[in-house]
């Protein structure tokens, strides 16, 4: 009779291996996508938010230090998420092509690691482009683990050719975390059985 249990136990037996196949293969994909996220970034710079400035470095050696002048350089923090995010000072006075070191301090209030990411922004925006900054955590993602403080510094050189009416610059970090990335740092990465 089609309708005992007797006739119905092969086609569960059947549905229930293909069941399995699929919740593997998802898996499996899931896997496979992680090494190809992490090539994606490192090929579209996704992952650096704010790209290096490679010359910078460079620049700092080469260029002339303008006594005439100085700017006011304030800094600023914003945390979205636990995060304790501050400068370790509020202000700077700078000679345009001077080459200055400040610092910021983060403390991770989780009980767990998290990474994050800082995202500069400038006042005012035409600023931007003469701020140079040969060192910087915004340059990548930055693991804390659960309850660890850490000092960041930020190495820059303001153009001097930044217009004269320029006075007062003001730096201002938002340090977030990025969602899932420590899920990616721990996976495991596929070796290439190819070499």
């Amino acid at each position: 009779m089609p309708g005992t249990p007797d006739a119905a136990a092969p086609k569960r037996a059947r549905q229930l291996s293909i069941l399995a196949v699929v919740i593997v293969a998802m898996f499996a994909f899931g896997y496979a996508l992680i090494p190809v996220y992490r090539a994606i970034c490192r090929v579209t710079g996704i992952n650096n938010a704010t790209p290096l400035d490679e010359s910078a470095a460079a620049f700092a050696k080469s260029t002339q230090v303008d006594l005439s002048r100085s700017i006011t350089v304030q800094f600023d923090a914003n945390a979205r998420g636990p995060w304790q995010f501050k400068p370790l000072q509020n202000e700077v006075s700078v000679h345009p092509g001077e080459l200055t070191t400040v610092k910021y301090d983060v403390t991770n209030q989780e009980s767990r690691a998290m990474q994050a990411q800082a995202i500069p922004s400038y006042a005012p925006q035409a600023a931007m482009p003469f701020f140079r900054k040969v060192e910087c955590f915004c340059f990548q993602q930055q693991t804390l683990k659960a309850h660890e403080t850490r000092e960041f510094p930020v190495v820059f050189v303001i153009d001097p050719k930044i217009p004269k009416d320029v006075a007062t610059i003001t730096l201002s970090y938002t340090f977030f975390e990025v969602p899932g990335a420590a899920a990616l740092n721990s996976a495991p990465a596929v070796v290439n059985a190819h070499g």
